[in-house]
């Protein structure tokens, strides 16, 4: 497991994923944290891609036992922490428990003497997705007959589909690509069982015929890139060449990296009359949800939107 990096030791914030010292948040945090009023610092947590659920437990036990350490948000690795190590919360919220991820762990005083503090877990990708795409689209969307494509199965993807699936308008086909099967058949369960009537559609990336099935879709669907490609590791889930559905809303859920998927849209924005969006906002209403969660703090959207600013265009 590697050691939390960053600032002396003091009251932090962790942020456990793979190479946290290259993301925006480290310069954006102190910034928040000035104009919240947190007397806190933020620590990384760097954990490969194929971490072992050991090194999962032992990064929440080394938080729980951590008198400075307020909390944490995770990404990357918020369904493995989930499934390593459950039994070690004390609590989960609904999304949470429903998705099976942990993004946010909270760190409360013990229930009792001598007992360690309280773990409280909590899956903000559902409700950052939910404000992130709303940003993005109108009210009645896929009412002109849209559907989703989702490339990747994992936290992000599940999120996305869970949110979608309970839109008014859903989409009329919810289509999630994914290399790994088990996950492909975790979020058809999780998607179906909070919105039993969406038609749901999971196909392994093996065997898959990616082009033809971009070129099934309807004008207005929406794209999305949830595998981690071009960012965690170069690459795209696109083969060159392929072509987007006219009209289509394309998300690329990264905002730093090599970002290869999002080259290919902006490259046929114009003439395909796409709408191509980047992961920065849904950063910022990531790290700002987990970070009302842990410190307890009001985060309307008024302050949302102050922090955005402070942040200013910190892609890097």
């Amino acid at each position: 497991m590697s050691s939390p990096t960053g600032p002396a030791p003091g009251p932090h914030l962790r942020f456990v994923g793979v190479s946290t010292g290259s993301s925006s948040i480290m310069t954006v945090f102190p910034r928040w944290a000035e104009a919240l009023g947190l007397q806190a610092s933020l620590r990384g947590v760097d954990l490969p891609l194929d971490a072992d659920p050991s090194d999962y437990r032992a990064a929440l036990v080394d938080m729980r036992d951590d008198p400075d350490c307020l909390g944490a948000l995770v990404t990357t690795h918020k369904i493995g922490l989930h499934d390593a190590a459950r039994d070690l919360f004390d609590e989960l919220d609904e999304f949470a428990d429903q998705v099976g991820e942990v993004s946010s762990v909270a760190l409360r005083p013990p229930a009792a003497p001598g007992r360690p503090r309280q773990v409280l877990g909590a899956a903000k990708d559902p409700i950052t997705a939910g404000l992130a795409l709303e940003e993005v689209l109108v009210p009645d969307h896929f009412a002109r007959g849209g559907e989703l494509l989702c490339l990747g199965a994992g936290g992000a993807g599940t999120a996305i589909g869970w949110y979608l699936a309970g839109r008014r308008d859903r989409p009329g086909r919810l289509t999630f690509l994914d290399v790994d099967e088990h996950r492909l058949a975790h979020l058809r369960q999780v998607v179906t069982g909070h919105a039993p009537g969406a038609a749901v559609e999971t196909v392994p990336v093996a065997g898959a015929d990616l082009p033809a099935l971009l070129a099934s879709l309807p004008p207005h669907s929406v794209v999305v890139n949830a595998t981690g490609m071009g960012k965690d590791r170069p690459g795209s889930p696109l083969p060159g060449g392929a072509v987007f559905p006219g009209q289509a809303v394309v998300w690329e859920l990264n905002y730093r990296g090599s970002l290869e998927f999002l080259h290919q849209a902006r490259a046929q924005a114009q003439h395909r009359e796409l709408q191509v969006v980047d992961g920065w906002r849904y950063f910022i209403h990531g790290w700002t949800q987990v970070i009302a969660e842990v410190f307890q703090v009001p985060m309307g959207p008024d302050v949302v939107e102050e922090l955005a600013a402070l942040a200013g265009d910190g892609r890097r």
